[in-house]
């Protein structure tokens, strides 16, 4: 089969085209003829040599794939041969045949295309682990959204909105950016790149600032986090794009009460996985069948083409999901 692999660490020139064997699954996996491939900020750090695969998972960047079944694991039940399905797979995404374990499998959800569905479970499932399960995100709660462009940004907009956010702030960089933020749900979309979100935030909450943020970004960023939080609010650390804080005063935690987490999704078990799928099932899924929320594709590219990709979601100008497809 046709697979992309990380030649060296380096810049997009790095991902090259390559031949590898199919690959087989084992008793609880699908093997899957994967007809969309959703890339995600963990490919770009894996590229960069930032973030390497977890033991036993396929060196072959992707974590997040849609297509059809091609063969079945022998204690495979809830899948059939044919089934059109998408997947969180730990690795091996790029690439035209790729293994999944059932639990984190499921079918491509009613009112979606295959590619939408492949944009769907790396972000959805990032964000409803780190905004709603541990971020404790409620109804009437406002919510900061760093990265609100990108994939985990849009998406964490629209869930935000759709299950009763009061106010919600994004940052961005561009004024098409914000327009499509305000369009996913955004209250207030900062370009960041001319305006603080601190005084932004605070401004949205009536001074108060806001309960949750959602922030991929991380150093500089923590200390203005804090700034911007809410007495008792929650920071849910997905990713640090700009790197660890530095000459960070954890005093203003201490005395607002602040909780900082953070966690990856890639590394927790299957049986985590399957559990955070089950709620998105439950609370996710209606939505997306009655047309009120669906992922945010930006463009798609030949798999073969996954450095032009990368090009792309590295100029930080895009909205949502890149796509690569067969």
């Amino acid at each position: 089969m046709t697979a992309i692999e990380i030649s060296k660490p380096g810049g997009p020139d790095v991902l090259q085209i390559t031949t590898r064997g199919v690959p087989k699954p084992a008793n609880n996996e699908l093997l899957i003829h994967v007809l969309a491939a959703g890339i995600n900020g963990p490919d770009v750090l894996q590229r960069k040599g930032l973030y390497d695969p977890p033991p036993g998972a396929s060196d072959i960047p992707g974590l997040e794939i849609a297509g059809q079944v091609v063969a079945l694991g022998a204690s495979v039940s809830r899948f059939a041969v044919g089934d059109m399905v998408a997947a969180l797979v730990t690795g091996g995404g790029y690439a035209e045949y790729a293994v999944a374990n059932e639990n984190v499998t499921f079918a491509v959800p009613k009112g979606l295309t295959v590619t939408e569905a492949a944009a769907l479970p790396e972000t959805f499932m990032t964000v409803w682990l780190n905004l709603f399960q541990r971020g404790k995100f409620g109804q009437g709660d406002s919510v900061l959204i760093h990265g609100g462009a990108s994939g985990i940004g849009t998406t964490a907009t629209m869930l935000a909105r759709q299950l009763g956010a009061d106010k919600i702030i994004t940052t961005v960089n561009s004024a098409a950016q914000q327009e499509a933020s305000v369009r996913l749900g955004a209250d207030v979309a900062v370009n960041y790149l001319t305006d603080d979100f601190v005084s932004a935030a605070k401004d949205a909450t009536g001074g108060a600032g806001v309960d949750v943020i959602l922030d991929i970004i991380a150093g500089d960023y923590v200390a203005r986090n804090y700034e911007a939080a809410a007495m008792n609010g929650r920071i849910m650390q997905v990713s640090i794009l700009k790197g660890p804080a530095k000459e960070l005063n954890l005093w203003p935690m201490l005395v607002k009460r602040l909780t900082h987490a953070g966690s990856t999704l890639r590394s927790q078990s299957y049986e985590d996985k399957k559990s955070i799928l089950g709620e998105l099932e439950k609370f996710v899924w209606p939505l997306i069948a009655e047309g009120r929320v669906k992922p945010e594709v930006y463009r798609t590219f030949p798999l073969i083409d996954a450095a032009d990709a990368h090009m792309l979601i590295d100029s930080g100008t895009h909205i949502g999901k890149i796509v690569l497809v067969n």
